[in-house]
């Protein structure tokens, strides 16, 4: 598998859709999802100069760390289980994944007896899909408001993950609805709120989610190729 042709391919779409934006690339950050892929494929698109990568399990996230060097961003963006906290804390850089307000009260607590401030993204359900998690559309600035009043923590934007679609245009509507709110929330200067970052868009829908305002794009697939879940 070719996955510097294939990181290289994903960078020449990000810009492109960033000049369809009028948006200058350096507004986004391509994230490399390397769930369930080995350290050597990490290592590879390493040498590319790439430094921030996404884990969706906490124990993936810390074996990793543990092994790679330090100078990577490792985004924590799966459903995180307040028991995983602490494994991870003094090792992401950001979670994307906030969806409850006793998730984020656990990682203030943690955080707290690490004596360091974690960079957090409020998840938000957009299509109301059963099978996801998140906070709904209608709950999200309460979520923020409360998260705000940890000390530890910082809000720094919303995350959501958008249907699985054959046509990524059918999701354009769900990465709009999600900038109005961000933009919403952010025009209220509310304390402890740094609205900066909008973390939407997979190797499906990347391109439609930076024409819409993704500051953050997660892509696994389309770098390293279809995930092996056999163990």
């Amino acid at each position: 598998m070719m996955l510097k042709e294939n990181l290289y391919d994903i960078q020449k779409r990000v810009e492109a859709a960033c000049k369809r934006a009028g948006r200058d690339s350096s507004e986004v950050t391509l994230i490399a999802v390397s769930k369930t892929k080995p350290v050597t494929m990490i290592e590879e698109i390493m040498a590319e100069g790439v430094v921030d990568f996404g884990e969706n399990k906490p124990q993936e996230l810390k074996d990793k760390y543990e092994i790679l060097p330090k100078n990577l961003k490792w985004h924590m963006i799966g459903h995180l289980q307040r028991n995983k906290v602490k494994y991870i804390i003094d090792k992401a850089c950001m979670i994307h994944s906030v969806d409850s307000l006793r998730l984020a009260e656990t990682i203030q607590q943690e955080a707290e007896k690490q004596g360091l401030v974690m960079p957090v993204l409020i998840e938000v359900n957009i299509a109301k899909e059963e099978s996801k998690f998140g906070v709904s559309l209608e709950d999200t600035e309460e979520l923020v408001r409360k998260t705000a009043k940890l000390p530890n923590l910082r809000v720094g934007g919303l995350m959501t993950i958008a249907p699985f679609v054959e046509k990524a245009e059918r999701n354009r509507v769900y990465f709009e609805n999600l900038r109005k709110l961000y933009v919403d929330i952010k025009s209220k200067n509310i304390d402890n709120v740094n609205m900066c970052n909008l973390s939407m868009g997979m190797t499906g829908d990347y391109e439609i989610a930076i024409e819409e305002g993704a500051t953050l794009v997660r892509v696994g697939t389309g770098i390293f190729g279809e995930r092996n879940y056999v163990k």
